[in-house]
């Protein structure tokens, strides 16, 4: 089987790509060196082997502790295993703020990827509105044309109100309060 050549991406698409590369790039420079150590042990102990092997371990060290005084020695770590369960605690301290930290600077990526997507999104609308708003003009001017009223293109002329539209969603999202027959 052979594969379909390449076609060439157009210089927007490659600008475009470029973009978001350096975006990824910058996000990257900006993380110290502790915090990329904790980012590799947060993909080392987020993967299904780092369970396998702590499973592994807490059988063997439970199985090893209640055999030792068959073969007549002394268990390192008698019923109720309390150095067993110190050594998870603790691991389970270090996993709980590894993550944390993980979760926290990706929520701070994720909150400006969605003000970078708000505002890419606003300046389209603004545009998309300013095109609108040629294609009628220029479908008035044109003799051959038909002109007609379009009462859509008119709406779609208008830019949009963001703040009215937060207050639309906000209402629209608000949950109903109880009747006074239902208090």
């Amino acid at each position: 089987m052979t594969r379909p050549a390449r076609q060439a991406l157009s210089s927007n698409v490659t600008s475009t790509v470029a973009t978001i590369a350096a975006l990824h790039a910058r996000a990257q420079h900006d993380v110290g060196p502790h915090v990329r150590r904790i980012y590799r042990m947060s993909a080392v102990l987020g993967r299904p082997t780092f369970l396998v092997c702590v499973v592994v371990l807490v059988t063997a060290w439970v199985a090893l502790n209640l055999a030792a005084p068959l073969v007549g020695l002394t268990p390192a770590d008698r019923p109720p295993f309390p150095w067993l369960q110190g050594a998870l605690s603790l691991s389970a301290l270090l996993l709980t703020s590894i993550v944390l930290v993980t979760q926290n600077r990706q929520g701070r990526h994720i909150e400006q990827r969605g003000r970078l997507d708000l505002q890419i999104n606003l300046l389209s609308e603004q545009k998309i509105t300013k095109l609108i708003e040629l294609i009628e003009e220029l479908r008035h001017d044109m003799p051959n044309v038909r002109d007609r009223v379009d009462r859509v293109a008119d709406q779609m002329k208008e830019p949009v109100d963001p703040d009215a539209m937060l207050s639309a969603l906000e209402k629209t999202l608000e949950p109903p309060r109880p009747s006074q027959s239902e208090r």
